[in-house]
């Protein structure tokens, strides 16, 4: 079961770290960061396409992570 839990762990890591470097930039440069940080907090950006489909999978990815390094901690 451990041996389950830790290659599962090691491919939803893997897919994680590829949804996360896939996903572009919201902003650029120091402007952006404040002003990107603003219109995210309003909820004026919205992802389209390809970015709604990876930003769903960063989440999903993300909870799954979390779910199995607590069952692995669990059984180990």
């Amino acid at each position: 079961m451990e041996q389950l839990l830790s290659v599962l762990l090691v491919i939803i890591s893997i897919l994680l770290i590829a949804a996360v470097l896939l996903q572009s930039g919201r902003s650029a440069g120091l402007s952006g960061a404040i002003s990107g940080g603003a219109e995210q907090m309003v909820g004026k950006t919205k992802a389209r396409g390809l970015e709604a489909v990876l930003s769903r999978a960063t989440v999903v990815l993300g909870v799954l992570f979390f779910v199995f390094s607590l069952l692995l901690g669990y059984f180990m």
